[in-house]
């Protein structure tokens, strides 16, 4: 079971740190929230269904009213909780239909780096960069490491760098992590500004 330090919350992490499930969920809630935040937020789901561990195949079948109340909270579980309960729901169920809802079917056969992404890639809410994103994070800190995995998570894959939540190991490379996308942000806009 690798140490995770993402969520800087000891439960949050461990239950990444155990379940696969909760790794992918907090990877599909890592938009436009606080990451930190989104990487609590499968606990927090947890916590509020009364289990020890998420299953694809009890969410996948949820009823969807009573998931969006889980994710209303409050706290709210994401920015937008509706269609991230939605989101998490079309995740779980192609997790059910494709890998018998076991989330580490994603990645535990993958013969290389670009089968793993091409399947992360198809997990809905996931865009190309999430993607790379998360096969770099497996990749990582998981231990999840097919031949090509650096090369198909692109830049997110470099040993060193502080990029992604890839990188978050402890509270210094989460401020290094930040301090990265602040600065690629103010890059993106200074050329925007001089277009």
């Amino acid at each position: 079971m690798p140490q995770i330090r993402i969520a800087q919350d000891p439960d949050a992490d461990d239950l990444l740190g155990r379940d696969p499930l909760a790794l992918v969920l907090r990877m599909l809630l890592d938009q436009q929230f606080p990451m930190e935040r989104a990487f609590a937020g499968p606990a927090l789901i947890a916590e509020r269904l009364g289990v020890g561990q998420l299953s694809a195949a009890a969410l996948a079948e949820a009823d969807p009213a009573q998931l969006k109340a889980v994710f209303t909270g409050p706290p709210a579980v994401h920015r937008y909780p509706g269609s991230m309960a939605e989101r998490t729901q079309a995740v779980c169920r192609l997790l059910v239909e494709r890998y018998d809802g076991h989330p580490e079917g994603l990645w535990s056969d993958a013969p290389d780096g670009a089968t793993l992404l091409r399947r992360v890639g198809e997990l809905p809410g996931f865009g190309a960069q999430k993607a790379k994103i998360l096969v770099a994070l497996l990749g990582k800190q998981y231990g999840v490491t097919p031949p090509g995995w650096r090369e198909a998570a692109g830049d997110y894959g470099d040993d060193g760098a502080r990029r992604s939540v890839a990188d978050v190991t402890d509270p210094v490379s989460l401020g290094e992590v930040r301090a990265f996308k602040q600065q690629a942000k103010a890059a993106a806009k200074a050329a925007r500004d001089q277009a």
